[in-house]
């Protein structure tokens, strides 16, 4: 089993073991295994699943994953379980996010990251 610390800027997230984790980066999908070598990878916005208890699915919004002898270290700036996502909240984002892109206001990376995070959201919620 690897033992997995999930953490967030308000502190850890969640402590739990897993059988498998999947994982997104900039080269793309990754199945971490226990014994797997050691590892250190940029998540990008995406799912996260787990094989837990139960699989569980996570929306990650980016950040970065540490794996070394079966110990498994995932830093991100946000963390939500598929059960904890607001949809109708996660879609206000989307459509906010949408309007300053197209009325070029403010900060349009701010904006473009926020689109990517709610879209992400939405994905894990429904999906």
């Amino acid at each position: 089993m690897i033992e997995v610390r999930m953490v967030t800027p308000n502190g850890l997230y969640k402590k739990t073991t897993a059988k498998i984790i999947s994982a997104i980066s900039e080269d793309g999908q990754r199945g971490i295994l226990p014994s797997h070598m050691p590892l250190v990878m940029t998540l990008k916005i995406s799912r996260l699943e787990m094989e837990e208890e139960k699989r569980e699915v996570y929306a990650v919004a980016g950040g970065m994953l540490y794996f070394k002898d079966d110990k498994c270290t995932i830093l991100s700036p946000a963390i939500e379980n598929k059960t904890e996502i607001d949809l109708d909240r996660a879609n206000d984002s989307k459509k906010r996010a949408m309007e300053r892109l197209e009325n070029k206001n403010g900060d349009l990376k701010r904006a473009e990251l926020s689109l990517k995070r709610a879209l992400n959201r939405i994905d894990v919620k429904t999906k």
